[in-house]
């Protein structure tokens, strides 16, 4: 009997590695600054409320997962150097500070389901090839969770260890979620810089101060992203997915051009910012957890959620800057070259 009880514990710490310490709204609203470097595979209190502080202050750490995994690094860096701070995988309390300092309110709320959110319909299962989505009506949310945890930007492992028993697709049960804002305003994006080698994007308001950063999936070997400078041609929520077999992707096996109906769960997700370069935009996706950590078909991948907010807060003509080799932002080089002009 020991030795069933031992090895049904090993085998749920084998898979939920998860969770480590104390796991609820309280424990994560209370974090204080972790003083040593976590692992980037678990779940831990502080780093839930870090980045949900990071996405409160449009340094995106891509999906809410609780774990101080690649993007939320790269969004610390980010803001770090925003802020003229230091990052190395440990997080300084000046870091922490400004991080606490530019927000308000808990991290994390009470929230009741509503009817809006179970009442579908929902997809029995996601096709994985482009083929098998095309007879689909829609490419909707495959369950209530997936839903929420979208909607707050969270993982689903995340949503339920801070909601152990509850149930997602009941309307007026209550929730802890992520305290994040509805509709997000950003000041005016005079650029935008896409950075191939780190699979990050950046906006920059007219002053070249940074005002949003996001993680990016940036191209493929056999659609490789563009180069140079395009610009914005115009933005689409739930825009439909047109294949064209020119693409050639190897996954498809159609020699005709086919629609994909729109959807959470769309080959290019719910929110579309098209580009100056036939068939290239900046996206949104079905695989938020992905999100720089796979490849995209040529055009720049997002959540969901910041492709919404960077297309509602850009305008037709901005220019999209794509770097294509390790080095300082372009807006960083013309500062400096304009301090130079200045001395001389």
């Amino acid at each position: 009997m020991m030795r069933w009880m031992l090895g049904v514990m090993m085998s749920l710490w084998i898979i939920c590695p998860a969770l480590a310490g104390n796991l609820d709204a309280r424990a994560v609203n209370d974090a204080a600054r972790p003083e040593k470097q976590l692992a980037a595979d678990k779940i831990s209190a502080p780093v839930t409320k870090l980045q949900i502080l990071l996405d409160r202050a449009q340094f995106s750490p891509g999906q809410i997962d609780g774990k101080l995994g690649e993007n939320a690094q790269k969004a610390l860096k980010a803001f770090a150097e925003q802020n003229g701070a230091s990052f190395d995988k440990t997080i300084a309390s000046e870091l922490w500070d400004k991080l606490n300092a530019a927000s308000e309110g808990p991290v994390l709320v009470d929230y009741k389901i509503t009817d809006a959110d179970v009442k579908g319909p929902y997809l029995k299962k996601l096709p994985a090839r482009l083929d098998d989505m095309k007879s689909l009506k829609a490419l909707s949310y495959t369950s209530s969770l997936e839903g929420l945890a979208e909607k707050f930007h969270m993982s689903e492992e995340l949503l339920r260890a801070l909601n152990p028993g509850k149930a997602f697709d009941k309307a007026g049960e209550t929730i802890a979620v992520a305290n994040l804002p509805a509709r997000r305003e950003l000041p005016r994006i005079v650029r935008i810089e896409i950075d191939k080698t780190h699979a990050t994007l950046k906006a920059y308001e007219g002053s070249g101060r940074l005002v949003a950063f996001y993680p990016a999936s940036i191209g493929s070997p056999d659609r490789p992203t563009p180069t140079g400078t395009l610009k914005v041609t115009g933005t689409h929520e739930q825009p439909t997915y047109h294949y064209n077999p020119e693409y050639k992707f190897k996954s498809v096996k159609s020699k005709r051009p086919f629609d994909i109906k729109p959807g959470p769960n769309n080959p290019v997700g719910s929110y579309w910012i098209g580009l100056s370069a036939q068939g290239y935009g900046i996206h949104g996706t079905a695989d938020p957890d992905r999100v720089s950590k796979s490849a995209s078909h040529g055009c720049i991948r997002l959540t969901n959620w910041d492709a919404r907010v960077l297309g509602e807060n850009v305008k037709r003509g901005t220019p999209v800057v794509f770097l294509d080799a390790p080095t300082e932002s372009s807006s960083k080089q013309q500062g400096r070259a304009a301090a130079k002009r200045a001395a001389n």
